[in-house]
């Protein structure tokens, strides 16, 4: 019973916080946004930069979205990639969608997207119980 009780407090906790921003050069920031780029770089094979449009914290929930960038300012080359013949194919767009959650004082990547045409993380928030204020669309 103390153990649903206190599991039910720290989701309302999570749920009461307001969501925001970190600032750019934060801690926080760089540490969610490092996480994400280890997979990302190695899906890309290359070394990425990411500039995000969207970026929210709320507790233990992060999302990112945005678009990767060489470290040169140039759009990723995506030759070789899964991604090449559907950007070939004018059914990609150059962009990522991340959600992480906060697990043991460590950030960690639960779903990332890249190159979606849609609104491909509209029901992130459902599947994965993530605060619906840090999305800045759900269904």
């Amino acid at each position: 019973m103390l153990a649903v009780l206190l599991a039910l407090s720290l989701a309302s906790a999570t749920q009461a916080q307001a969501a925001y921003t970190p600032e750019k050069g934060s801690a926080e920031r760089k540490a969610i946004l490092d996480v994400l780029r280890v997979p990302v770089e190695r899906q890309l094979k290359q070394k990425v930069v990411f500039v995000a449009d969207d970026f929210k914290v709320q507790g233990i929930w992060a999302f990112v979205g945005g678009r990767p960038q060489s470290p040169n300012g140039g759009e990723p080359d995506y030759r070789g990639t899964v991604y090449y013949e559907a950007k070939d194919q004018g059914a990609f767009d150059n962009n990522f969608f991340a959600l992480f959650k906060k697990t043991n004082g460590k950030w960690r990547v639960v779903k990332y997207m890249i190159g979606c045409t849609d609104v491909c993380y509209a029901d992130w928030w459902r599947r994965h119980k993530a605060p619906k204020a840090i999305f800045p669309y759900s269904e």
